[in-house]
């Protein structure tokens, strides 16, 4: 069985995907009530779910007339992605970004599920038993190297 938290990200991914402006507003009591929890479990979800390394883009105002704003962030069509993943790894990336990157190629359909296992796989810290920055550089040369292959 799915645990609380993926079935509140799985939620939250199918009404964004269903609004045409590709953003949703939500009030993290009504989903903490709708869902039988607290809202820090809300809180959570959003702030490890919905990160800009994962292509969202998270507003929120706290108080009374309160608000969670989420937009996805759309890749660039398929002309000019090659520029934006060379700026965005750029000549070092960490691993959570490089995480995020590949997640956000999955999530857009440019990587398969099995191609972004590996990708993460690969760019694991475990994997690469080097001193940083080192392990930094070689994970973006690779991360490069990787996507040029699969996305030529």
């Amino acid at each position: 069985m799915r645990n609380i938290s993926d079935i509140i990200e799985k939620y939250l991914k199918s009404v964004l995907h269903e609004s045409p402006e590709g953003m949703i507003e939500i009030q993290r009591n009504d989903l903490a009530d709708q869902f039988s929890c607290v809202p820090s479990q809300i809180n959570y979800v959003i702030s490890t779910r919905f990160t800009v390394e994962k292509g969202y883009l998270v507003e929120s105002k706290r108080g009374g007339g309160g608000y969670v704003r989420i937009r996805r962030i759309e890749l660039p069509g398929p002309v000019s992605l090659h520029t934006h993943l060379h700026e965005t790894i750029g000549n070092e990336i960490g691993q959570s970004a490089a995480e995020g990157l590949i997640y956000q190629l999955e999530e857009a359909r440019f990587l398969s599920r099995r191609e972004a296992a590996l990708m993460r796989s690969v760019v694991s810290r475990d994997v690469l038993m080097v001193k940083l920055p080192y392990r930094d550089q070689i994970r973006a040369r690779m991360m490069k190297a990787m996507l040029i292959s699969l996305l030529s």
